[in-house]
């Protein structure tokens, strides 16, 4: 008989306690409390996202129904669904919030030597974006957005190379996704990607004068006059690379020194894509493979809405809506950080779904995960020679 532990308890393992106690103490999330601690909801709510489970009901049943294994996954009071419900309510979000930024920070510690870009650049590199996520107006009155519809954005900068949230910040539908750009720490020499929402001259200029980079779609219709054309490779789908300067007063007000505009035509997607850019050193396919690279963000988006279950919230109020994302961050960084600390060569999503399907196992998580890579080292050699034999 298996003596480990579960596969669940593993991932767990992973949390500094010291840390996780530490945020607790800060906003007295055990204060008056009796049994059913921080911990044991941070528990309950990640076992509900990495199982998958759509709701509190479905999380508690799912516990309920391995009763006898709850002491062994830490759980050691039991769990009925109004304790859930109420911890959610009523113990503040920052407690999850501090940790996840602790877990940032961890994280990109881990990751500091990755990249996965194949752009071949010391710079670090940034895509920032925002992702709305639409509610019930009538329950959930606390997030305006239309007249007869409430929304939350999540506002957040990823880390291109390692596809590590650096920066995450939740609104209210209401709140444009450009004014996120004000609350933002912008690197000197790091290079920021974004799509046309954040095209704000007076914004990017600040962002220009803190020395940093910015990548970011023109309109196809930007009033400008043409300082210089540069020598480009059509080849490569650079139809041209022009030093500008703005035309219109307010424009040029806002943003008065000399940009560079890139006109590339994308010939997977027959599309043409306009890219400013203050950045004059790198070669001009590069600015439109930096971003390219955005994609990664939308992934991380839906990861986070998707696969931890944060398009269904589990409360109504502002503070359980908070708690869900945020412990949902929490997890996606713990199996990031399970991921590097392995080694493993599966992706995110490969890794949640051996994960949510074993969280009750005793396998180690590394022979776990040698096995499923053997399994599809095997099939892939099973499909060569079949081709072979062909």
């Amino acid at each position: 008989m298996n003596k480990g532990q579960y596969v669940f308890s593993q991932l767990m393992n992973l949390v500094d306690a010291n840390e996780f106690n530490r945020h607790v103490k800060r906003y007295k999330g055990n204060y008056r409390v009796r049994s059913f601690s921080c911990w044991h909801q941070f528990l309950c709510m990640s076992f509900g996202q990495l199982a998958k489970k759509d709701s509190l009901r479905d999380t508690v049943l799912c516990l309920e129904s391995h009763e006898n294994k709850l002491y062994h996954l830490g759980i050691t009071n039991g769990v009925s669904r109004s304790t859930l419900s109420d911890a959610n309510e009523q113990r503040d979000y920052r407690i999850y919030q501090d940790f996840a930024l602790y877990l940032i920070s961890e994280s990109r510690q881990l990751y500091d030597d990755t990249d996965d870009t194949d752009l071949g650049l010391k710079n670090n590199i940034y895509a920032i974006d925002a992702s709305t996520i639409d509610l019930c107006l009538s329950v959930f009155w606390w997030a305006p957005f239309r007249k007869t519809k409430a929304a939350i954005k999540l506002h957040t900068q990823i880390d291109i190379k390692c596809s590590i949230p650096t920066f995450i910040h939740i609104s209210d539908g209401k709140y444009h996704e450009v004014n996120s750009l004000d609350i933002i720490e912008f690197e000197r020499n790091a290079f920021y990607v974004m799509d046309k929402g954040y095209l704000d001259f007076a914004r990017l200029y600040q962002i220009h004068k803190k020395g940093a980079f910015f990548v970011i779609r023109a309109k196809s219709n930007t009033s400008y006059y043409r300082l210089y054309s540069h020598q480009a490779d059509k080849t490569t789908g650079v139809k041209f690379d022009q030093t500008i300067k703005f035309k219109t007063p307010k424009s040029s007000k806002e943003y008065p020194e000399k940009l560079r505009l890139v006109k590339f035509y994308d010939k997977g997607l027959n599309k043409t894509f306009f890219f400013l850019t203050n950045n004059f050193e790198v070669e001009p396919q590069t600015v439109a493979a930096l971003y390219k690279n955005r994609w990664k963000i939308e992934l991380f988006f839906k990861w986070i809405k998707q696969h931890l279950q944060v398009l269904t919230f589990w409360g109504q109020s502002q503070n359980a809506v908070y708690t869900q994302i945020w412990i949902a961050v929490c997890n996606y960084l713990l199996i990031a950080i399970l991921k590097k600390k392995l080694g493993t060569l599966h992706s995110m999503y490969e890794l949640l779904q051996i994960l949510s399907v074993s969280l009750l196992d005793k396998t180690p998580v590394n022979q776990l995960l040698m096995k499923k890579q053997l399994q599809k080292s095997d099939t892939a050699y099973s499909n060569q020679l079949i081709l072979w034999d062909l």
